[in-house]
Formats: structure tokens, sequence, C-alpha cells
């Protein structure tokens, strides 16, 4: 067996030359690397406000910005985020971990880098929708305060095409509504085990409480159901406007609301409306939701590509 010495005295002498530049190296490169695992990680910021005159209050949201964003001086395409009853715009934060998947779906490239809003659907009054006496005024806030509001304050691409929606369960309502209420807005959506509204006066009376609904009249909540039915509002689309947006529909098997999504599918078919629709092995849970945001972060971004 042959040792060599000479290795083995620069090994123990710390004041070696070649040892200390294998060090000084050995160091740099780590450092290089920690800059660079730390520049790959997007950044979350779930307690943001803005005030609102429509609602007359202040409106909590929620921001994914990708590992770029501040490196860059480009603008980003965008994704609006919906979370469901009983949550607030922390739900898509803390359970369904947007951070971890978004970052990982762009750095995989399976994603293109875009902004995450997630307004909160919870304080003061629950859901996404005006009322039907237009009391308490949720979608006209959304529409004309809260999308100008965040598109001027962040570099987002204010065209259509750069413009998507999704969200879970009451926020996949919120998604079906804001897509077909303004179709000329969003580029695609992707409704995720979705509320599809009322299909009767009787059900959409079960909304009754808060603003605008003690009092309303038979006549203004039959308005509001045919507002916010949304196999009706697919059957009564025009002709030119069946590719107006790109639609990725999901809802688990096991799901109580697989029945309205399924209604939805039949409607879509029906009137030849091209879209994706997803029955997964799953219930109406936050392990759903999670494997659903991937396939959804790589949806909008097919439509926000050039082909």
């Amino acid at each position: 067996m042959i040792l060599d010495f000479t290795f083995m005295v620069e090994a123990i002498n710390p004041f070696n030359p070649n040892i200390m530049i294998k060090t000084a190296a050995f160091l740099i490169a780590l450092l290089v690397a920690t800059i660079s695992l730390n520049a790959q990680t997007g950044k979350v910021y779930d307690n943001l406000t803005m005030d609102s005159d429509i609602l007359k209050m202040e409106r909590h949201y929620a921001i994914y910005l990708p590992p770029d964003y501040e490196t860059s001086e480009r603008s980003y395409p965008v994704l609006y985020l919906l979370h469901g009853a009983g949550d607030d715009q922390t739900g898509w934060v803390q359970f369904g971990e947007v951070l971890r998947i978004a970052d990982k779906a762009i750095l995989e490239g399976s994603a293109t880098s875009m902004i995450i809003v997630m307004p909160d659907g919870n304080r003061g009054q629950r859901g996404y929708f005006n009322d039907p006496k237009n009391e308490w005024r949720y979608e006209d806030f959304f529409f004309e305060e809260f999308l100008p509001y965040v598109e001027a304050t962040y570099r987002i691409k204010g065209e259509k095409r750069y413009r998507a929606i999704s969200g879970l369960s009451m926020g996949g309502g919120g998604t079906f509504m804001y897509a077909l209420h303004h179709p000329e807005l969003f580029s695609s959506a992707c409704p995720l085990s979705a509320y599809c509204g009322p299909e009767s006066i009787k059900n959409a009376k079960r909304y009754t409480g808060g603003k605008g609904w003690e009092e309303a009249t038979e006549k203004e909540v039959d308005a509001w159901q045919k507002r916010h039915y949304v196999p009706a509002l697919i059957k009564a689309i025009p002709e030119d406007q069946i590719n107006a947006v790109r639609w990725y529909i999901d809802c688990g098997d096991d799901d109580f609301l697989f029945e309205g999504n399924s209604l939805t599918h039949i409607a879509m078919r029906k009137k030849e409306i091209p879209h994706e629709f997803r029955i997964r092995n799953g219930s109406h849970s936050w392990t759903y939701w999670r494997e659903a945001l991937p396939e959804v972060l790589s949806f909008v971004s097919d439509t926000f590509h050039q082909h």
C-alpha cells in the first residue's frame, strides 16, 4: 500500500495555498448556488389591502409573484384564483400551497411565469356576486375597482389574452359567472368542484340572509337566479361567442357538486362549446384541489403562449 504523504501534509496544513484556494472556490460555489436557489423562489403576500368605495370598506387580497419578478422589468400574465366558502384570501396560500406548486410548475417549465391574485370573498358578506337588490355589489367591486387596481399596481399585462380565472367550490361558481358575464376579459377559465348556481327560484331563496336578500321581491330573486345558473347561461351563449373562452372543468367523482358540473358539461356538449372536462377520483377536499392546481397552471399557460 502506497500513501501519498504529500497530500496528507497539505490536508492537515490549513495555511497551504492549494487548500485555501480550493476552500475559497468551494465557498464561492456554495454562495452562488444559495443565491441562485433563492432567486428561483417566488413570493406570496397574503394580507394586502385596498379601499373599496362600492363596498364601503377595506378589502383584503393575497398575491403570488413569480421567481423572476423582482429581477426583471417585464410584465406578466395574471391568474385570478378564487377561494371557497369558509375561507378567505389566505385559503389558497395556506391550504392550497400555491407558492410551492406555482414555483415548481414554473421552474420545471410546465407553466409560464405569472402573477396569481387571490381576493377575499368572505369579509362583509360571503360570495362573489351582487345581491338581488344591488345593496351588496361584490361583482361590481371586482370588475370596477379590484381588477383595475391590481393591474395598475403590479406589472400585469392588461389584455384578455393574458388574463385567466380559476377557483374552487364557491370560487368555482365565481369563475363560471365572471367568465360567462365577461367573456371579453378572460382568455381561459378553470372552475374546480364548482357550485353551478340554483336551478330554480326556490333554490335561489336559500340565499336569503344578508344585504339585499331579506327585502328582495319574487321578481328580483327570479332575475338573480336566471343570471346565476350556469347551464342556462351556457345555453344562452351567442353562436359567435362559443369560442370566446377556453374552459377547463374539473370535479371529483365523489363530490356533492358533481351533478351540476355534469349538467354544465352536457350543456356545453349540446352547444358544441370546446372544453376540457375532468372527472377524477376524489371528493370536495384540499387534497383534490392541490392536485388540480398544476393542471390549471399548465392549461392557462397554454392560452398565454403564442401558437
